[in-house]
Formats: C-alpha cells, structure tokens, sequence
C-alpha cells in the first residue's frame, strides 16, 4: 500500500531526511517550467528506464504530479514499489498544493535563488 504524505509531512522531511529524493513525474516541459525546489525530472513514462540509474532502493523517495485529482504520482509510487523501492512516498498535493503555500518552487517561471525553504535553524 502506498503511502500519502501531506504538504506539512512533505516540509518536514526535506528539512530533516539528507536522503530525500524529490520525483516530478510530469512531463519534462512542465518540469522546465517550475517544480518544487530540489525536485528531479522523472516523467511517469520513464520511470522504468530511468529510477534504478537515479535512485537508490532505500532512500525516501517522494513523487508528486500536479495536484490532488492527478493520479500519476500514484501510479509512480506503485511503479516504484514494483521495482523493489522501499520507501516511497506519495505527495498527492502535487505541485499546485505546494505552489498555493507559497514555497520555493524552480524553472523558468521563477527567479532563481529568491526564497529558500523555510527550515528551522536547527535542521539539517
């Protein structure tokens, strides 16, 4: 069974889990355009070919797609867990979620380096 994550559980990891990898499994010229700061490009169609090179099996590995009605990210996070990942995580907010809290986001539609992630100074 796949687990989903809240935009909060989603926060708190990246500022806690050295480990995390961040999966936008939509297509790469969304990708371009904006994804969640520190977010890898791994469209759902390539997951096959592309996580065993990308990924390691035990790392927290969370994939997101556009938003709670999208339902790639979750056929990612069962591709994953097919293919022996161990620790995936489903966040179904998806990018319009993280966008709507006004989090950092990346690619061509945002100024790089302008916000960095809120953690608490005593995080990583």
């Amino acid at each position: 069974m796949i687990r989903k994550i809240t935009r909060n559980e989603l926060m708190n990891l990246i500022c806690t889990d050295r480990d995390l990898r961040i999966v936008d499994v939509l297509q790469r010229a969304h990708y371009t355009l904006e994804h969640i700061s520190g977010a890898i490009s791994m469209p759902l169609a390539d997951i096959e070919r592309e996580a065993n090179r990308v990924l390691r099996k035990d790392d927290t590995t969370v994939v997101y797609c556009a938003s709670f009605e999208c339902q790639a990210s979750t056929m990612a996070a069962n591709k994953l867990m097919a293919m022996g990942f161990t620790n995936v995580l489903d966040y179904k907010g998806g990018i319009k979620d993280y966008k709507e809290a006004g989090l950092p986001l990346e690619g061509s539609l945002h100024k790089e380096g302008t916000r960095s992630f809120p953690c608490p100074s005593t995080a990583r």
